[in-house]
């Protein structure tokens, strides 16, 4: 277990970490005609909006209980149950989640309260689910937010059973926020290559990514994880977590239903494939396809390939805590080094992370650390953009935000196929740096004349060219 260095700042310098609220919100936006309200100003709303806006470049559905000087100090109950009043009755959603700030968490608002007495003074709203999730961005990340968020809705909306196993081809996915709308369609194909049914909890791939439809506009998400198929998880034949900080949401889904849980830290490189396509063998009692033996192959004559680069590569990596053990791993697959790491937040990941220490911090940390280790590349969202060009490194970029990117939302990192382009990524940025590795240029002392000398041997004329008379190897 690496040593976690706590953060002793008083401030954030150039911040790493996305609040709570943006990753309850994240969760929130994948699932179908849902609406994400945050319970606090209308600045704090607005701020995230502008944060979704330019990562997936899709119209985000965000509400806000538009808290005021007055109501931070007299007490902003009535905020919530209007608030809940307002977008159950104009926008009619099948799901609402109320996120809490600093501000309502300051504050002292009981949310869960809220949601009680909105029950009770407005029961023609009941076939709309509301869920309430303590998401304070004083504390916690964008990763701990998301967590948070999907155990909540698991908790509140999926009912108790004991019929585990009815849908014989159906596999729940508890997608954690590292998962890209690349990665998720990816993990339905292998998925569905065995003859299985992911259902995604919740699924950003169908709601984020890609939508023109015929409607001018709709105050709600567009396509994810529709809510009859929640009602739906405990008949499933297993459930997949992907990432550790989902550990508690699988943990009430088998708790509530007896569905059998697999978990997967994360599916980035060679071993972490290997386990989720025996796992969906055991499931399916079908052989792993042709197809993805031959992305199994193509992998491993990738790292064959790229091990020249990556082998001892030194590497700087900011990210939430799933992200940074899953790179980690990959890049001690390939025989590099996380010689710096920095998380967002703390996690349940960082317990396994393959590194001697790991400090939660910001990306002023991740500068100082990849400079005294002297790292080859840094691995971070486009906030360490200008940490990479300080530093004269290159920058795979990865994570949330991603700003001065087109399409990097979308791109995919897990299963045979998305990381052997990943390798392929980090060998060609390692490349770019200088040849770091590349054995240095001998010149021979014979092979030019320096400025105003002659050379040290005289030269014989020949009809094949001018050599020395006296040559030496």
């Amino acid at each position: 277990m690496p040593e976690i260095i706590r953060r002793k700042k008083a401030m954030s310098v150039n911040p790493l970490k996305a609040s709570q609220p943006v990753g309850g919100s994240l969760a929130t936006l994948g699932f179908d005609r849902a609406m994400p309200m945050l319970h606090g100003s209308q600045g704090c709303t607005a701020f995230a909006k502008v944060y979704f806006v330019r990562h997936f470049r899709e119209p985000i559905p965000l509400q806000s209980t538009a808290m005021d000087q007055s109501s931070s100090v007299m007490g902003a109950d009535e905020n919530v149950i209007e608030g809940l009043k307002t977008v159950a009755e104009k926008s009619k959603p099948d799901l609402i989640t109320v996120l809490t700030t600093g501000l309502s968490e300051t504050q002292g608002t009981d949310v869960k309260r809220c949601v009680r007495e909105f029950r009770v003074r407005y029961p023609q709203f009941e076939k709309v689910a509301v869920v309430a999730v303590n998401t304070p961005d004083f504390s916690g990340c964008l990763e701990s937010g998301y967590a948070a968020t999907v155990a909540e809705i698991i908790a509140e909306l999926v009912p108790e059973s004991n019929v585990a196993g009815q849908r014989k081809r159906q596999v729940n996915v508890l997608a954690g926020p590292m998962l890209t709308p690349g990665d998720l369609e990816h993990l339905r194909d292998i998925i569905e290559w065995f003859g299985l049914r992911a259902v995604f909890v919740p699924d950003v791939s169908d709601s984020l990514d890609g939508h023109l439809t015929d409607a001018d506009f709709s105050p709600l998400t567009v396509g994810g994880t529709p809510l009859s198929e929640v009602r739906t998880l405990g008949e499933a034949a297993a459930t997949f977590v992907v990432g550790a900080s989902l550990a508690r949401a699988g943990e009430i889904l088998e708790q509530r239903t007896g569905v059998p849980t697999y978990r997967f830290d994360h599916l980035y490189g060679l071993h972490a494939t290997d386990a989720l396509l025996l796992a969906l063998s055991k499931i399916s009692a079908v052989p792993v396809p042709p197809r993805l033996e031959r992305q199994r192959a193509q992998l491993q004559d990738a790292m064959v390939d790229t091990h020249f680069m990556l082998g001892f590569l030194r590497v700087a990596i900011a990210a939430d805590p799933d992200q940074l053990n899953a790179f980690a791993h990959l890049v001690r697959e390939m025989g590099g080094e996380t010689v710096a790491a920095v998380a967002a937040g703390d996690g349940p990941a960082l317990a396994s992370l393959p590194v001697a220490s790991v400090k939660i911090g910001d990306l002023e940390d991740l500068e100082q650390l990849a400079r005294e280790a002297r790292a080859e590349v840094i691995i971070g969202n486009s906030h360490a953009v200008q940490t990479a060009e300080r530093l004269h490194l290159p920058i795979l970029r990865c994570g949330f935000p991603l700003y001065d990117v087109v399409g990097g939302y979308q791109k995919t990192f897990i299963g045979y196929a998305g990381s052997r382009q990943t390798l392929f990524d980090l060998s060609n940025l390692a490349l770019s740096n200088n040849h770091a590795h590349e054995v240095p240029v001998y010149r021979s002392i014979y092979g030019q004349k320096p400025p105003g000398e002659s050379l040290t041997q005289p030269l014989e004329e020949t009809a094949h060219g001018a050599y020395p008379t006296h040559a030496h190897c």
